[in-house]
């Protein structure tokens, strides 16, 4: 344990956004798995749930919690899953 107070309050605060950035993480892959199951089952809804993966990728994206060509290469395998 630090400390220093300006220490201190930085392992609150990394502990803070640690959380945080799971959270967004999970909802992610959440959606990605949401959508495969979706396309797996043949439902209508499949093209809604796309929108939602991609926003999902694109929120984690634009926060750095992934890389800005992975989301890319992800949102393009996601798109090509719904061509076949």
């Amino acid at each position: 344990m630090p400390n220093i107070e300006a220490a201190i309050k930085r392992v609150r605060t990394s502990e803070k956004s640690a959380v945080q950035n799971n959270v967004q993480k999970s909802s992610m892959r959440t959606a990605i798995k949401k959508y495969a199951q979706s396309i797996e089952a043949g439902n209508e809804n499949s093209e809604q749930l796309l929108k939602e993966a991609i926003k999902a990728i694109d929120m984690a994206a634009s926060k750095g919690l992934i890389h800005k060509n992975k989301a890319n290469r992800d949102k393009s395998r996601l798109t090509a899953k719904l061509a076949k």
